[in-house]
């Protein structure tokens, strides 16, 4: 049986339990700078991938962002329900998510929101210091990739 240290160790130490708890509200903060917009930070994060027209492919865009990608067909199939996402068929003949000009519309109203909390995040933390855990947290990806 687990003596009660070796459970307290998993909330203290478990970097499961500490990246899932940051992420949960860092996505609560972004939620909420994001409300006025419609929008939630995953799907202003989407829609900003799929703009910004790096991934040739829907597995391409699953690969860029780190996301199974039945995860991403789900989230797609959301936002094509919204209006806001639309299947382009690319030079290879795999589909490829592209915005509609309401998607577009969406982006834009929620890009200033968007600059807002990423301003404040950035002065909560200092710049040094987001500039640091971002490294970071790239470096905890390769990690355990």
């Amino acid at each position: 049986m687990a003596t009660r240290e070796q459970i307290l160790d998993i909330h203290n130490l478990c970097a499961c339990s500490h990246t899932r708890m940051a992420a949960r509200a860092v996505t609560r903060f972004y939620d909420d700078a994001l409300r006025p917009a419609g929008l939630k930070g995953t799907q202003f994060v989407l829609l900003a991938a799929i703009e910004a027209d790096e991934a040739g492919s829907i597995t391409d865009l699953a690969d860029r962002l780190e996301i199974e990608r039945t995860t991403l067909v789900r989230n797609l199939q959301l936002l094509r329900k919204d209006g806001f996402v639309a299947p382009l068929k690319g030079a290879n003949g795999r589909r490829k998510p592209t915005l509609t000009p309401q998607g577009r519309a969406a982006l834009d109203s929620a890009l200033p929101l968007w600059r807002a909390a990423q301003d404040q995040m950035e002065s909560r933390l200092g710049f040094g210091s987001w500039q640091v855990t971002r490294r970071r947290l790239g470096e905890l990806r390769r990690a355990v990739s």
